[in-house]
């Protein structure tokens, strides 16, 4: 079986800065399982892998241009905002998802009442490499249906601009 969008994975590897240090690796943690198309993965990675196969092994780069979220805009409503904080398309802020997580925001339209913000991958911009073993390709479970990684307003706690 080879990787698909659905597939269950079970891999060895390895994701660091180009030159620098390690940001994750299964050397440390043990292999990692995700269901592939799922978001746990890079999006950019999860590309990379489509129809490798059990015992297959792969590696590269990535574009820091790459690493988007992949998750859609989101309309915040102003009030968020600190009061005194200008609010213009472009600026940044710090935010925290709904489990508390850092997460930073870009303005991409102000509105009288509502701002529009995508979400901000913190490696973006950051040129990685990566090394991939496959080790396991399977049929995943069935999904429970409040899996789905949504960004919602409501959810978003905004701490202050970003430098």
């Amino acid at each position: 079986m080879k990787i698909e969008k659905g597939s269950l994975v079970q891999c060895e590897y390895e994701l660091r800065v180009v030159g620098g240090e390690v940001l994750e690796s299964s050397s440390k943690t043990g292999p990692i399982s995700y269901v592939h198309g799922r978001g746990k993965m890079l999006a950019a990675l999860e590309e990379r892998l489509v129809g490798m196969s059990v015992g297959e092994e792969r590696k590269g780069k990535l574009s820091g241009s790459s690493l988007s979220t992949g998750v859609p805009d989101v309309a915040v409503p102003r009030s968020l905002f600190p009061k005194d904080a200008p609010v213009a398309v472009g600026s940044r802020f710090e935010a925290k998802d709904p489990k508390g997580r850092p997460l930073q925001l870009e303005v991409k339209k102000v509105d009288k009442d509502t701002v529009t913000a995508r979400a901000i991958h913190p490696l973006e911009g950051k040129e990685l490499e990566y090394r991939v073993k496959v080790l396991s390709v399977r049929k995943p479970p069935p999904v429970p249906a409040s899996s789905a990684a949504v960004l919602d307003a409501d959810d978003l706690e905004i701490v202050e601009p970003s430098p």
